[in-house]
């Protein structure tokens, strides 16, 4: 891992991040996968909930909230 990759969850808001590769396994890395998330895809945060779970991501243009449990298996590189 370089000094550029970390996972989806720790993107702040308005930036976006290049997927490297999913830490996720089974079931949840098929779903990560079918929602377009796979290696060189763009991903935006867009918007933090107060709690700070879930988080907004635009993907292929399709906003999608995912749980930090689920963003923090997915590795990318902060543009």
């Amino acid at each position: 891992m370089n000094e550029n990759t970390s996972t989806l969850y720790t993107v702040p808001e308005g930036k976006t991040a290049k997927v490297n590769y999913l830490l996720a396994t089974g079931s949840m890395r098929r779903r990560l996968q079918d929602i377009g998330l796979i290696e060189g895809t763009e991903v935006e945060c867009l918007q933090k909930s107060p709690s700070g779970d879930p988080v907004a991501y635009l993907i292929r243009g399709a906003v999608i909230a995912l749980r930090s449990e689920d963003s923090s298996k997915i590795m990318v590189t902060c543009s």
